[in-house]
């Protein structure tokens, strides 16, 4: 007999063998409420059935709930089954019951679940399951396998200070975490490069999470989330700070390749340099990222390269959108421009990558020198809410029209936001500028530097530490420096490191030379 589970703790509902239909049910994130009156019917098939065979049926509810009855095949399996409130109001709670074999039909069979007519309380349904008796955990198995597929995690996020009541929204926080391994989180802690840090529980159905938040500047406050999405990867990380890592495992002073390591947590603020988690083998690491992958630590000085083509938002205080003269004009060649009121302005514009900006360059516009802005502070963003000003400029004159002048920026570091806050400008009452181009540093020491390469440990249940470190496999699935190489880029990047590099390389030396190879490769191609 094939296993019947039908999981409603996501949405869509996860189901194998099963078709669900029901009636005045609400689809709730973690769960179905049934009303008073309501029911589900899970239809399902059973082949190859030894007669008599015996079968167990498992509920899984929400908490204390609603009297319920549960049927197959119109045969009553229990009753008015009531749920004692002994548990929290979210944990979970089975309900087992034997289904004796001549019960099922070979072929077509359906199983119900009841509210009562007349009930007052909702009966919350988290799963049903149909297993054969003597393969119990089957079910549970395939349940788990499906829900590690699903892998990458959106939760919506509040937070709350000490002693307040009323939570406030706070930024998504976006997770995949995959050793290979393919077992969820448990436990997650991190620290942002701007020193911010978190820590969390997850729920057993990760619908959910509770914890705790420091903000860089010390604020705490309580953190909890509620599931949002859930994606099977690659899905959901587009234009996501995804890091996909090459790794070893270190034992006895000997290094040997350890599989690859994909790590994606995103909390809407500055990129985390530490994460260590636990997940639900019992496995636990920490990984801390190379100061090359910190906001805080100014890049390499080396060939300046145009990122102005990433920004994929810009907004203005104000434009003259009736003339079309308006704020998308500063990203184009052409001899167009934005004009605002008055003589200070804001301009925010957002990267499809956290990047760090090392020189901008202002072009003035066609007419009108007063328009000019004279005064003005660069200043960057994690999450678009909380700035740091990174340059600021006094006194600044243009001597002609589409003179275009570049500043070097005295606080680089890697931001996803960066704002023009205009100041003041030469004396009108309206404010210009015909473009502007951001340019980052690249690195001139060699293919494999710039790579936010990883070190740490990592413990397997019941076992000893062993080291752990890995090796950052650049492609258009990364946000480090040569993320857009194409599709043919990255598939034969994959061939090289499932082959040599999986097989031969013997340290970080051996990776890095051989992505090296492969980025000479691809330069000559």
């Amino acid at each position: 007999m094939e296993p019947v589970f039908a999981d409603f703790s996501t949405n869509p509902a996860q189901l194998s063998n099963a078709v669900v239909t029901h009636h005045r049910c609400g689809i709730a994130s973690s769960h179905l409420a049934l009303g008073a009156g309501g029911h589900i019917k899970v239809d399902f098939t059973v082949d190859g059935r030894e007669e008599n065979d015996e079968s167990v049926v498992t509920v899984t509810v929400l908490g204390a709930s609603a009297p319920m009855d549960v049927l197959l095949n119109g045969k009553v399996l229990a009753e008015q089954l009531a749920i004692p409130a002994d548990g929290a109001h979210s944990d979970p709670q089975d309900i087992v019951l034997s289904a004796p074999g001549e019960l099922l039909a070979a072929g077509a069979n359906v199983l119900e679940v009841r509210s009562p007519e007349g009930s007052d309380t909702l009966l919350r349904l988290r799963a049903v399951t149909v297993v054969p008796a003597h393969d119990r955990d089957r079910a549970e198995r395939a349940r788990a396998a499906r829900t590690a597929h699903r892998s990458v995690i959106a939760f919506s996020t509040e937070i709350r200070s000490p002693g307040a009541t009323a939570w406030q929204p706070a930024p998504r926080l976006l997770v995949h975490i995959d050793m290979g391994e393919r077992a969820m989180p448990t436990h997650l802690a991190w620290r942002g490069a701007d020193g911010s840090e978190a820590a969390i529980g997850l729920r057993a159905d990760l619908t959910g999470f509770l914890g705790h938040r420091r903000t860089a500047d010390g604020a705490l406050t309580e953190y909890r989330g509620s599931l949002a999405d859930r994606w099977a990867y690659p899905e959901g990380t587009a234009a996501a700070r995804l890091h996909r890592f090459s790794t070893e495992e270190g034992l006895g002073g000997a290094w040997s390749p350890s599989g690859e390591l994909r790590l994606l947590l995103d909390d809407g603020g500055a990129p985390v340099e530490r994460v260590s988690w636990t997940d639900r083998r019992g496995t636990t690491a920490s990984v801390v990222l190379s100061s090359a992958d910190r906001a805080d630590v100014r890049k390499p000085t080396g060939e300046l390269r145009d990122i102005t083509r990433t920004v994929v938002g810009i907004e203005a205080s104000d434009e003259f959108d009736a003339a079309g003269e308006i704020a998308e004009n500063l990203l184009s060649k052409s001899r167009s421009k934005w004009l605002g009121d008055g003589d200070s302005a804001v301009l925010d514009f957002t990267l499809a990558h956290p990047a760090a900006v090392t020189v901008y360059r202002l072009t003035s516009a066609n007419d009108a020198p007063d328009r000019d802005p004279e005064e003005w502070e660069l200043q960057g963003s994690h999450d678009g809410g909380h700035w740091t000003t990174v340059d600021s400029r006094t006194r600044e004159h243009f001597r002609q029209r589409y003179e275009t002048k570049e500043y070097a920026v005295v606080s680089p570091a890697s931001y996803a936001h960066y704002r023009l806050s205009i100041t003041d400008n030469h004396g009108s009452e309206q404010t210009q500028l015909s473009r502007i181009q951001f340019l980052t540093s690249e690195s001139t020491a060699g293919p494999a530097q710039g790579a936010a390469d990883f070190t740490g440990y990592r413990t397997s249940l019941g076992g000893d530490p062993v080291g752990y470190r890995g090796t950052t496999v650049p492609g258009p699935w990364s946000d480090t420096p040569g993320g857009q190489e194409s599709p043919e880029a990255g598939q034969a990047l994959q061939k090289l490191l499932a082959g040599d590099l999986g097989e031969t390389a013997r340290g970080l030396d051996d990776a890095a030379r051989l992505i090296g190879k492969l980025a000479a490769y691809l330069q000559n191609s």
